[in-house]
């Protein structure tokens, strides 16, 4: 009788391997098929470029003489996504072999490189499905890391050309969490919210960014014969620190702050290991004054962070409008910090 037990789980972890990657390749090579159909359309664009509605007539001529034998991959709209592909990715050395197509189709819709950029990299990193690519890019992640980052620093930290030395390089203000279905206008407690995020922690590690596991819920702590109770315990491996997160559905206060910073004491003190850094507590909260957290905590404190939540995905206008306010705010200071 075979001994070795990991025998079976072992081809079939090769078998389920070797079939993800033939998925991969093939999938990689109808992308460069769509590339290179799309070059070979736009070298052809241009002998006509003279006329304005030759684009048009081209992809529509294409689109009637290949969908017949080939499919409604190749109708007119699929024929002219292969054309603005080339368009935006020219270099096909460039395609990385860890992105489908429909990850493709879905980066094409951004506007600027460096966003297109920070998503590839961060879907490389973390082995993005095409379903969390689209969550994060509809989510606006590029633009919420930027309010609290500058743009070299958040594709520095996506392309790893850099480790985070900061819980604001990774921490996003706010935080969207649609996905725990909780809906605006009713009311609930914060053990309401703390439950939806256990039961959908797998996408909230995803919202919360790179580098997070998690620890305990709930954690009882005692300080001299109190007892007290942590909402909720992360780690962090990027930053090599705890990351406490406690949870306020009204408008933050100095007293929340002074709690969260009591937290972040107590695991510095007691949980902490000498080679890992200072913990980092987030005040997650339904809404915030920025003043009242600089003013409660010591100037240059990098440990605690508040970060408002929103139950619904923000708007493109809601983004760009706390983007120039961030702005406003930098260029009143005289562009210094």
């Amino acid at each position: 009788m075979l001994s070795d037990k990991t025998l079976i789980s072992d081809i079939k972890a090769i078998i389920s391997k070797s079939r993800d990657d033939a998925i991969r390749a093939v999938d990689h090579q109808r992308t460069l098929m769509y590339w290179h159909i799309g070059k070979r359309i736009f070298e052809q664009e241009q002998q006509g470029k003279d006329r304005a509605d030759y684009g048009k007539y081209l992809t529509g001529y294409i689109a009637r003489e290949l969908e017949p034998e080939y499919g409604s991959g190749f109708s007119r709209r699929q024929v002219e996504l292969f054309r603005q592909f080339y368009r935006v990715f020219p270099i096909a050395n460039a395609l990385r072999s860890q992105l489908s197509w429909t990850q493709y189709r879905l980066l094409m819709r951004l506007d600027a490189e460096e966003q297109r950029e920070f998503y590839i990299a961060e879907t490389i990193k973390n082995n993005w499905t095409s379903r969390q690519l689209e969550r994060q890019v509809f989510s606006n992640l590029y633009e919420r890391l930027l309010l609290s980052n500058d743009k070299e620093s958040v594709l520095a930290v996506a392309k790893r050309e850099k480790m985070p030395s900061d819980a604001k390089e990774i921490i996003k203000d706010p935080m969207v969490l649609e996905f725990l279905g909780l809906k605006r206008e009713s009311a609930y407690y914060e053990k309401d919210l703390e439950g939806a995020i256990i039961t959908h922690l797998q996408e909230f590690l995803l919202e919360l960014g790179n580098g997070f596991s998690f620890v305990a819920r709930q954690k009882r702590i005692h300080i001299e014969g109190d007892e007290f109770f942590v909402d909720l315990v992360f780690y962090n491996r990027l930053l090599q620190s705890f990351v406490i997160i406690e949870i306020k559905t009204h408008k933050l206060t100095h007293q929340d702050i002074g709690q969260l910073q009591m937290y972040v004491n107590y695991y510095d003190r007691i949980e902490k290991l000498p080679h890992e850094h200072p913990t980092i507590g987030i005040l997650l909260c339904a809404s915030k004054n920025d003043a009242v957290v600089k003013f409660t905590l010591p100037e240059e404190q990098k440990q605690i962070v508040a970060s408002q939540y929103e139950l619904y995905l923000p708007t493109e206008k809601q983004l760009l409008d706390e983007v120039n306010k961030e702005l406003d705010s930098y260029v009143s200071k005289g562009g210094v910090e």
